[in-house]
């Protein structure tokens, strides 16, 4: 991790000019050699995904009935993504277990189980299908951007694993990835706004996930697309309003998904300049109480356990955050505090206790623990 540098001397905006130039552009997102993630984490993470993948009831499907035909069990409308009580949770399982692959250690036990789910899920027939779903009239819509979003994230992390058998399951979902991307490239110029929400909808986080799959895969005119996008809606904004956060259902911080983006699409200087227009009060005083972790009064509740998941991404974005900032900016201390907080709060969260929560939430912690967004 970067050093931190003595904080509270001088203001932020003193070090807005300092890194790179307006012009230079983040580097695209690669795979963190350093992680957070151990063993036990590991461990931990992948049991929750391999419970759930195959799982098929209880199931929430968004699905659009044109007729009789339309009727079906969920495995026989997503043959590969029909678990994990819905399909975007579906999808990010599955991403969970290729990143564990991936990243995770060489000669854990769980590894022969993962393989032996991918394989069940990623075969020609049951992409097929999932294929055909999607090119039906009336689906262009269907999962976006959420779990679109994840789909890229997917097969963006096959790419990277650039593993013999990964590469064999990347091939088998390459036809649903163009599907999906020529949608979403058709969708994009046709946004006249952006969602700001703290749920499925929002788009801040789906383009975050979009633009670093497209930059994996090398697909420029959907890069230059998210890019164009992020900057027409959120260039100009200001004074984000933080302490309305969070919403009582949030699992994404309108805000900090905002700013998580935008450093990816911004240099240095750049950024560090926007940001102090767009969350004029962040501290400099290194503290992290200065931004209360999501309370759920409830997990068993599907909704009201949204929260645990604000606070795994937040952490994730507060982190980011930090990271695109000049070394010596004396906001990133109390960021980086903050995320600590919500950090260990949302990974206490991550348990077998309650299938609301636990079909989903090793997912965004798999995500922060693997620094995946970095």
């Amino acid at each position: 991790m970067r050093k931190l540098m003595m904080l509270g001397i001088v203001s932020a905006l003193a070090f807005v000019g300092c890194g790179k130039t307006a012009n230079e552009t983040i580097a695209p997102n690669v795979p963190s050699v350093e992680t957070s993630l151990t063993p036990e984490l590991s461990g931990r993470f992948s049991k929750l995904a391999l419970e759930c993948v195959h799982r098929e009831y209880p199931n929430k499907i968004g699905h659009v009935f044109s007729s009789a035909a339309d009727v079906g069990t969920p495995s026989q409308l997503h043959p590969a993504f029909y678990g994990c009580f819905d399909w975007h949770s579906s999808v990010h399982g599955h991403w969970l277990l290729v990143r564990l692959l991936n990243v995770g250690e060489a000669d854990a036990a769980w590894r022969a189980d993962a393989i032996a789910k991918l394989s069940q899920s990623f075969t020609a027939e049951n992409i097929a299908a999932e294929v055909a779903y999607f090119e039906a009239p009336g689906r262009a819509s269907y999962e976006r951007p959420y779990g679109v979003a994840w789909l890229l994230q997917l097969t963006a992390e096959l790419r990277e694993w650039n593993d013999p058998i990964g590469n064999e399951w990347l091939a088998t979902l390459e036809p649903l990835e163009i599907v999906i991307t020529v949608q979403v490239k058709n969708w994009l110029p046709k946004l006249a706004y952006p969602i700001r929400l703290g749920t499925h909808n929002q788009s801040a986080f789906a383009f975050g996930l979009m633009l670093d799959a497209a930059r994996v895969s090398g697909d420029k005119e959907l890069e230059d697309l998210l890019v164009e996008r992020s900057k027409t809606y959120h260039l100009s904004d200001k004074n984000c309003p933080l302490a309305y956060e969070p919403s009582g259902e949030d699992f994404l911080s309108p805000c900090l998904s905002e700013a998580d983006l935008m450093r990816r699409v911004l240099g240095q200087r750049e950024f560090a300049k926007w940001l102090t227009g767009f969350l004029p009060n962040l501290p400099t005083d290194g503290s992290g109480d200065w931004l209360a972790p999501g309370v759920v009064k409830d997990a068993s509740d599907g909704k009201l356990v949204h929260l645990d998941g604000v606070n795994l991404s937040r952490a994730w974005n507060l982190e980011n955050i930090s990271a695109a900032l000049p070394e010596n900016d004396p906001r990133r201390a109390s960021l980086l505090a903050a995320a600590a907080v919500h950090r260990d709060t949302g990974l206490k969260a991550v348990t077998d206790t309650h299938y609301s929560g636990s079909h989903w939430l090793a997912s965004f912690a798999t995500y922060l623990m693997t620094k995946r967004g970095q």
